[in-house]
């Protein structure tokens, strides 16, 4: 009785997360393009036809959670291995022993947690039972298979990507977690829809964070004198003050780094982005994640200033993406010390800005007739093409055909800078824009190509 008791206290104590983890594919939610009815995963689990398979997405998407419904819907022994605790040795007897399960008919299911973080030697122990059929292995990671899994183990896998959540399935999880026994069912508490929305919302696709918010606002709420318990914005908004790190090797300070990282090549500083760059490599990143953000950083922060930017940086990803580390580090250092000492023109960037801004913010404009394309009766008909001029048909190779709609007449994107390259682009587009006011109305050769 005594034993039954601790049992249920720490049913009771545990966090909300574990306590709501499904147990069936029926109370599983989301990831319906694998499980869902008729889906490939969902059958092979429910007739129990597994074979080795490769979970990837980020965290808090089911995919542990998956793995522990394929156990107990298997008719296979299961194992449960983890990276930091288990050395060659266990991987040893464990297959020794899937090896005579193997010989009387037995299998087994060997589940590896983050298994990116099993070295090659652990993953090359695996490979010969996985290839004899000793074991049907089942890993889960966060980090590019491709990358951090043997090739020869990856190809005897089937990978199946799990996407992060819908912020309708967090909802669902959310309002499950409210009226369960298992959650919160047996409580009165009171939280408004729009502040549930809000936690699905911070969740960002990640149904731990989204469960883990939510218990920590009960657990500060406070109680009325009905008995009811009430979670106020207020406390919401303290439990919601730091978003879940969706990409996260070594916590907060991956987020801090890059930061640094991009700042100090915005500032010209190439000492500095050579040293938050390695900073990063030396906490175990992955260089070609840093390579990307180069490309990126090569047109939001250089773009038409040198225009050789962006080609460079795609050279050091590929650079990376052959080499791997640590002989890619060069060529990452290559490309911050280079964008660093780059002309800087953001641009490209506030130019992206204020055309999504307008295409949200108003209606959604009709391409003009004259720019339309006129390919059948009908649309010659309907004045398709009418007025097109044909540019290379034009002594100075322009027109002043109007080609945004007649809403956005006048509006100006992309407002070129003096820096670097980027000067001559100015006087050449002010020299276009002069020219097209300056010009006369008629002036311009029609010459009805498309």
């Amino acid at each position: 009785m005594e034993q039954l008791s601790l049992f249920d206290d720490r049913e009771r104590t545990a966090p909300l997360a574990s306590r709501l983890r499904p147990e069936s594919l029926d109370e599983y939610v989301g990831q319906k393009h694998l499980v869902g009815p008729g889906k490939i995963l969902r059958q092979l689990i429910e007739r129990d036809q597994i074979s080795s398979m490769i979970f990837w997405g980020p965290p808090g998407v089911g995919k542990t959670t998956l793995a522990r419904i394929i156990a107990r819907q298997t008719r296979a022994e299961f194992v449960e291995f983890s990276a930091v605790t288990s050395g060659i040795k266990e991987v040893k007897e464990v297959m020794a022993q899937a090896e005579q399960n193997r010989r009387l008919g037995i299998r087994t299911l060997l589940f590896a947690d983050e298994i990116h973080r099993f070295n090659k030697a652990q993953q090359d122990a695996f490979l010969p039972y996985v290839e004899k059929g000793s074991i049907i292995l089942v890993g889960a990671t966060t980090e590019n298979p491709s990358f951090e899994i043997n090739s020869a183990l990856l190809s005897r896998c089937k990978v199946f990507i799990l996407k992060a959540l819908e912020e309708s399935d967090l909802l669902e999880l959310l309002h499950h977690a409210l009226s369960s026994s298992k959650g919160y069912g047996t409580m009165k508490i009171s939280i408004g829809e729009e502040d549930l929305g809000a936690i699905a919302r911070f969740a960002n696709g990640d149904a731990r964070t989204a469960l883990n918010t939510l218990e920590m606002a009960v657990l500060n709420g406070r109680m009325d004198e009905n008995a009811v318990l009430c979670v106020d914005k207020e406390i919401l908004s303290q439990c919601m003050n730091r978003r879940s790190l969706l990409y996260d090797k070594n916590g907060e300070e991956h987020y801090n780094l890059i930061s640094a990282l991009h700042k100090s090549m915005r500032n010209s500083d190439p000492d500095a982005a050579v040293y938050w760059m390695y900073r990063m490599l030396d906490g175990g990143e992955d260089p070609l994640y840093i390579a990307r953000r180069l490309i990126r950083f090569a047109s939001e922060d250089v773009g038409m200033a040198d225009s050789n930017a962006l080609p460079l940086a795609v050279s050091v990803y590929q650079a990376c993406h052959f080499l791997g580390m640590p002989e890619c580090d060069v060529h990452l250092a290559h490309a911050a010390v280079y964008l660093s000492m780059a002309p800087k023109s953001n641009a490209l960037y506030t130019a992206c800005l204020d055309c999504k801004k307008d295409i949200r913010e108003k209606p959604g404009a009709p391409v003009p007739l004259q720019i339309r394309n006129a390919p059948t009766q009908l649309m010659q008909d309907l004045h398709y093409g009418e007025g097109y001029i044909y540019a290379h048909d034009t002594k100075e190779k322009l027109s002043r055909m109007k080609c945004l709609p007649e809403e956005l007449a006048g509006r100006r994107y992309y407002q070129p800078t003096e820096e670097g390259e980027e000067a001559a682009v100015k006087r050449r587009l002010e020299e276009i824009l002069c020219w097209k006011e300056e010009t006369p109305d008629g002036a311009d050769q029609d010459g009805g190509k498309e």
